[in-house]
């Protein structure tokens, strides 16, 4: 009798997850966006009031840092998004947007003239695949990794490592790693001055886990140490901040 009523519980469970599956996927939770994209940084795009990130690609934070050839740093999340303003060129896109995250932003596949953007970023060396189980984009990080392309020309951090740093994190690169790369990418001192002229917003995150924005000016803006917490952030507009989910300072 038991395993009877296991089985009816586990076939109502079973019926219960295809409907929920199939209100998720249904065209009502779906949307198509189309015209000129305003581009926040390497992941989320605005088109028609609307935000959205960029499905199956993980490109870097407009304040990542990354080393060239050479061994030098140098700005590669606001080069990323410069990319994708110049690959864009005012062209139209054409999205195809599936439900949302925390941020209030849908998920999306977009095209330009027929080409998959999230393809052309990892390809182009401006973005990794987040989720290699399922191969969508990894041929393309292969292509780029062997054309040393974008942040494939030195050494650089995942971006998903970027946002936790840490003694564990791991530094990747097309060739091989400066020996100091772990202190240039990872010190202190990094955070302390911001990583463009353009990227002058102070993010933190408070006591109860908000992420907070700090614009010059503000009476908080000076007092806020910016080598002194976890989850510090350059932001490089207020767009951008709202997008990826922070809040303005009241003062």
């Amino acid at each position: 009798m038991d395993q009877e009523r296991e089985i009816i519980v586990g076939m109502k469970q079973r019926v219960m997850m295809v409907a929920l599956f199939a209100v998720i996927t249904s065209p009502v939770c779906a949307a198509k966006l189309s015209g000129p994209a305003r581009i926040l940084d390497g992941n989320t795009i605005e088109i028609e009031q609307s935000k959205l990130r960029l499905s199956g690609i993980e490109a870097p934070e407009t304040d990542q840092i990354c080393l060239d050839a050479h061994g030098r740093k140098w700005a590669c999340g606001i080069a990323a998004r410069d990319e994708l303003i110049k690959h864009s060129n005012g062209r139209t896109w054409d999205c195809h947007t599936t439900g949302g995250d925390e941020y209030g932003r849908s998920g999306g596949s977009c095209f330009i003239e027929g080409e998959d953007v999230s393809a052309w970023m990892v390809r182009s060396g401006w973005a990794l695949s987040s989720d290699p189980s399922t191969h969508t984009y990894v041929i393309y990080e292969v292509v780029a990794s062997k054309a040393h392309a974008g942040l494939w020309s030195g050494a650089f951090i995942a971006p998903w490592d970027w946002r936790r740093g840490n003694k564990g994190t791991i530094i990747i690169g097309a060739s091989s790693v400066p020996i100091d790369a772990r202190e240039l990418l990872l010190g202190s001192a990094l955070l302390s001055d911001p990583p463009s002229s353009e990227c002058l917003i102070k993010g933190a995150v408070d006591r109860n886990g908000e992420r907070i924005y700090h614009l010059p000016g503000q009476l908080s803006y000076e007092q806020l140490d910016m080598t002194k917490k976890p989850g510090e952030r350059w932001l490089c507009s207020e767009a951008e901040a709202e997008a990826t989910g922070w809040r303005k300072a009241a003062r």
